[in-house]
């Protein structure tokens, strides 16, 4: 019996001496059993070349402590896991995903951008205006421009029945209104070629001293027609025209200038 309880002393020291040199000492033997795998797997990984493995020491059950990671196994871990995204397919986009629609831009290429020709606005004619012609004087100058060279009333101890209008010779000679001519050609009296105008209201024009006359008996004239030509027929001392207003018949003469004055037309007496 002193020789087993020797042998159990013996054996109570060496767990004391081991438990005093070995991690987790102080603790059940089966902590410590376990650590003592831990150690040996680590050291059979070493062995292996995995030199950045990982130690772990629990201390206790609740929290393990982890150990500092080698560069070279996070460089590992860092490639297996491009790896392994290379592997994987690519994600196509979700059908529920929306497209983006252009904006709409400012000129759509359907429509044609060409300027469309614009109308001018035309104005309405504006209606024109007939020149209307106009009315023809009932009374006119027998010959217009000429100079006066003698007018009614008494000469040379004589009458003078009419007035004296002076233009170069050949000048036309008008009726001075509208009438019926009565007599044309030498007048005698010394009045030369003459022409004799019938107005119809009782009055008649003489025109006297003509180089020519253009009308005959019974032509009928208007105011301004050309009766003859300018000269000096009869008694005259130079080309005149010799122009006389009867009154109720032939050789009544009165004075031309008030009369012919008195229907819109001066003679200059």
């Amino acid at each position: 019996m002193k020789v087993t309880v020797q042998e159990d002393s013996f054996s109570q020291n060496q767990n004391t001496r081991d438990e005093a040199t070995e991690p987790g000492a102080g603790r059940p033997w089966w902590h410590r059993l376990r650590t003592r795998y831990l150690v040996a797997g680590a050291a059979a990984l070493v062995g292996l070349g995995l030199t950045g493995a990982t130690v772990i020491a629990t201390g206790s059950d609740d929290a393990p402590a982890p150990a500092p990671v080698a560069l070279d196994a996070e460089a590992r871990a860092e490639a297996a896991a491009r790896a392994d995204r290379a592997d994987r397919p690519p994600v196509t986009p979700s059908a529920t995903a929306t497209t983006p629609t252009p904006a709409p831009t400012s000129a759509s290429p359907s429509r044609s951008t060409t300027p469309k020709p614009t109308r001018k606005a035309t104005s309405a004619p504006k209606p024109t205006r007939k020149a209307t012609a106009k009315p023809k004087a009932a009374w006119v100058n027998p010959m217009p421009g000429a100079a006066v060279t003698s007018c009614y009333g008494p000469r040379w101890g004589t009458l003078h029945a009419g007035i004296d209008l002076a233009l170069p010779a050949g000048t036309p000679v008008r009726a001075v209104a509208a009438g019926t001519v009565t007599k044309a050609g030498d007048a005698g009296d010394g009045y030369g070629i003459s022409v004799f105008v019938d107005h119809g209201n009782g009055y008649l024009t003489h025109y006297a001293h003509l180089n020519s006359t253009a009308v005959s008996v019974g032509t009928k004239v208007g105011a301004g027609t050309t009766i003859g030509r300018e000269g000096s027929t009869g008694d005259s001392t130079g080309p005149h025209l010799h122009f006389e207003v009867h009154q109720g018949g032939m050789w009544n003469q009165i004075d031309p200038a008030p009369f012919m004055r008195a229907r819109g037309v001066d003679l200059g007496c």
